[in-house]
């Protein structure tokens, strides 16, 4: 994938289609440490020791519709290009962590790409669960958390083109304030 928002948007599907009600992405860009890391969490339903341990294998999917399920292994070999790597987490019952790691310099390393736009299409997929971005720059933090916009918005869905539109237009803010 060209940019690290696809890979991103592929995870986060991933824990959608596990029934997670909540989901994390946590980005930190940390130029001390020259490294940016990407971390999903969710309270899906988690995966087995079994299924963990083979997860990473492009062959091993939980799909019916085709045998591959590539989207582990391909962002995993996007963070080892850069001298990175991948650690994942789980637990039937409680849920899944992805953590991501790549050198924030290396010219191997693909651009983030546009959050903005991933988050509004992460939304609008599945607006009823909750998701908190994160992301953190030497210049700051921001925090996206939708149970503060649903709080402001009471019975509004997420998924309404206004209500896109805006939380594109804040995220897009909140990002110029920190890069």
């Amino acid at each position: 994938m060209k940019e690290l928002s696809l890979h991103i948007l592929d995870i986060v599907q991933n824990s959608v289609k596990a029934e997670a009600k909540n989901i994390t992405v946590d980005i930190t860009e940390d130029t001390k440490t020259d490294t940016l890391t990407i971390e999903i969490a969710d309270d899906g339903c988690g995966m087995t020791a079994e299924f963990l341990a083979k997860v990473r294998d492009p062959f091993t999917t939980t799909r019916t519709t085709r045998k591959t399920g590539m989207g582990i292994s391909l962002f995993e070999a996007a963070a080892v290009q850069t001298g990175g790597g991948l650690d994942i987490t789980s637990k039937p019952g409680v849920g899944t962590t992805l953590k991501v790691w790549f050198s924030l310099s290396s010219i191997d390393r693909a651009p983030l790409g546009d959050m903005a736009g991933t988050m509004v299409t992460i939304i609008s997929g599945a607006p009823d669960i909750d998701y908190i971005y994160r992301h953190t720059t030497g210049k700051g933090e921001f925090v996206f958390d939708t149970r503060e916009i649903r709080e402001v918005l009471g019975d509004v869905p997420f998924n309404v083109p206004d209500v896109l539109d805006w939380i594109g237009g804040y995220i897009e803010e909140g990002l110029a304030e920190i890069n």
